[in-house]
């Protein structure tokens, strides 16, 4: 009996990446506001991981650097294009001088697109595609053979619940739906080197990426009372599901889709 009971998980353990390096792709954000990305970084470093992490923009990049290592937390910050080859071979390398191989890999880099299939312009469409999906394709193909040599890993991509419900976002639906597909693929593809593979899909968060002059406080009401919890949810909300599927609570978890979403697709007006 005590031997079964030692087996069993305290209901008190914490997620520990203690001497892990984990890196996160969009991992910035405007000002002092928090996205996605920027949660996840900052949870993780909480919780113990040296943190990389990836943006385009080096001030928006630097800000997230600067409020993990104010509470004490280890960050460095590498300045690339996740959708270029090169970029992300000098990211993986960058990566490995930290203190532990990389083991966790954040996909969080995305812009969105409204149109439908009639009037998105080809150009577009790639565009979407090629920052949507293949920069996740790229991070991935640069880090996972480290993961794989440090004896398994994690990755998390984010998608959207505009993946499964659409609303007039078409190439952004698309695209983020075939990050649900990528993701269930590459756990297949990769569990038997221990690495695994999960989405999460965010629903009408309140981050830097939707506050703009058009976003009113009547929208943003609207956005709030979508849900079936009536409550809006924020990067923080994301972050925590990102780093609960990254992290060794979740090793019986591959190749899932996990909603963020507060209820609102499980309701059925429209958002």
């Amino acid at each position: 009996m005590k031997e079964r009971l030692e087996q069993i998980p305290s209901a008190g353990d914490r997620i520990d990446f203690s001497g892990r390096t984990a890196v996160v792709t969009g991992g910035g954000a405007r000002g002092d506001g928090i996205g996605n990305g920027r949660a996840a970084a900052i949870l993780l470093a909480r919780a113990g991981a040296e943190v990389v992490v990836v943006d385009l923009n080096e001030q928006a990049g630097r800000g997230t650097v600067e409020m993990i290592e104010n509470e004490g937390g280890a960050a460095r910050l590498f300045v690339g294009d996740v959708t270029s080859d090169a970029d992300c071979a000098a990211l993986a390398a960058f990566a490995r001088e930290g203190c532990a191989p990389p083991t966790v890999l954040i996909n969080n880099v995305g812009i969105g697109a409204p149109g439908t299939v009639l009037d998105t312009e080809p150009e577009l469409w790639d565009r979407v595609m090629k920052v949507n999906v293949r920069s996740m394709v790229q991070a991935s193909r640069a880090l996972i053979p480290s993961m794989g040599q440090a004896g398994g890993g994690s990755i998390v991509n984010i998608s959207s619940i505009s993946a499964i419900r659409p609303k007039g976002l078409t190439p952004y639906s698309a695209s983020k739906g075939a990050v649900i597909s990528l993701t269930r693929a590459m756990a297949v593809d990769h569990a038997g080197a221990g690495i695994r593979v999960n989405a999460v899909l965010p629903g009408p968060v309140w981050t830097p990426m939707v506050q703009r002059p058009t976003m009113t406080p009547e929208i943003r009401a609207r956005r709030k009372n979508a849900s079936a919890l009536r409550i809006e949810g924020t990067g923080w909300d994301v972050g925590r599901a990102v780093v609960f599927l990254a992290s060794e609570h979740a090793r019986y978890i591959t190749g899932q889709a996990l909603v963020v979403d507060g209820g609102v697709t499980v309701l059925s007006p429209v958002r």
